[in-house]
């Protein structure tokens, strides 16, 4: 069974992806640039080739992950458009544009009770930081589908 998701362990590593792709990834960068100064003047071509793909490799590991997290900001956003479109009063309604994409994100933590007021607050005392804004929150609605 998992654990409650709440503050302290929202965020979400993936071992293979995060710690051994990455670290074979930086072998892989390291041993490149060994190779080539150790034997540079035998094979400099070949040797060049492996440390642009390894460097290569590397910004396709970055580049991967910040294009799904991309995607994923943009289904928060609509997805917490419609959630306060639904929860806040009419007044309220007609600030929704004010919030910040990084406001969405962390108020998306908030369960529909308290969101109302948590996005409120927000807006009244111009709290911007994410962190904050989670920490703030009383009851968590935990989110098991990130990326």
């Amino acid at each position: 069974m998992t654990q409650q998701q709440n503050y302290a362990n929202h965020a979400r590593y993936v071992p293979a992806y995060h710690f051994v792709l990455f670290g074979i990834l930086i072998l892989n960068l390291i041993w490149s640039i060994y190779h080539f100064v150790r034997y540079w003047m035998i094979t400099p071509g070949q040797d060049g080739m492996r440390i642009l793909t390894a460097i290569g490799l590397l910004i396709m590991f970055y580049y991967a992950r910040e294009f799904a997290l991309t995607v994923q900001d943009r289904l928060i956003r609509l997805e917490m458009t419609l959630r306060l479109e639904k929860l806040l009063s009419a007044d309220m309604r007609s600030r929704i544009k004010e919030f910040s994409l990084g406001q969405l994100i962390a108020l998306r933590f908030a369960g529909d009770q308290e969101l109302p007021a948590l996005a409120a607050k927000v807006l009244a005392e111009k709290i911007a930081e994410r962190k904050t804004i989670k920490q703030l929150i009383q009851n968590w609605n935990a989110d098991e589908l990130r990326v």
